[in-house]
């Protein structure tokens, strides 16, 4: 699903393909958690699209999902499931 807008300064356009990212402690298996969240919400995850990415000293991961979002409601579930999850400790 590709939306394009005709004048690219309107911000979000739904529905759409977004980029979400959730950081928390490496140990936290979030590669899985991430997706499973989203996914419980009723929202398309492109697994192939899922990246991990370790800090510096390793003791924290970014994961980054694409997902689809029919609506800004959808898109916001995701971000607050993710922040009441407990291994997430922030999401950008």
């Amino acid at each position: 699903m590709s939306i394009k807008s005709d004048n690219p300064e309107h911000g979000f356009q739904f529905p759409g393909v977004f980029e979400l990212s959730a950081m928390g402690a490496a140990d936290a298996e979030l590669q899985a958690i991430v997706p499973m969240v989203l996914e419980a919400l009723g929202l398309t995850v492109y697994h192939d699209r899922t990246t991990l990415r370790p800090s510096t000293k390793g003791n924290y991961v970014s994961v980054r999902v694409v997902f689809e979002a029919h609506s800004r409601d959808d898109y916001d579930a995701a971000h607050g499931a993710l922040r009441q999850h407990p291994a997430v400790k922030w999401t950008l």
